[in-house]
């Protein structure tokens, strides 16, 4: 069975954030996308466009020292969204680590994410790193 198109996007996305593929991430992410990250942590709130999407990954590279890490364990799509299980690590000089499983959910539309939201198995383990 051929996998859906949204299933290799995401792969896309998830490998080019991994290696700081901009240019891919440019392609993959809407123009207007917007960004959620919950939680109480100074990073959550909404990040509303693909520019500030990228200053968000800086932040999270720049906090984490570039020790951020998503392994993906399985990517289910339709039309119209995926949803992306992955296992978050991130440590740094600073001693502290943070190691969550997390469930990541998009909205795509016409072959780009449009909107996206992560949800983590510890909220207080991620606000806590971030803080």
């Amino acid at each position: 069975m051929e996998e859906h198109p949204n299933v290799e996007l995401s792969r896309r996305g998830y490998a080019a954030f991994g290696s700081g593929d901009m240019e891919t991430l440019t392609e993959l992410i809407a123009e207007d996308a917007v960004w959620h990250i919950g939680g109480r942590s100074p990073l959550a709130g909404d990040y509303e466009g693909r520019e500030a999407v990228f200053g968000l990954f800086g932040r999270l590279a720049e906090k984490s020292e570039g020790t951020l890490k998503l392994e993906v364990h399985d990517i289910l799509a339709n039309d119209d969204h995926s949803v992306v299980l992955t296992r978050l690590t991130a440590g740094g000089s600073s001693g502290r680590t943070v190691s969550i499983s997390t469930c990541d959910t998009a909205h795509i539309r016409d072959g780009q994410l449009v909107e996206f939201w992560t949800f983590g198995s510890d909220q207080y383990a991620w606000d806590e790193y971030w803080s």
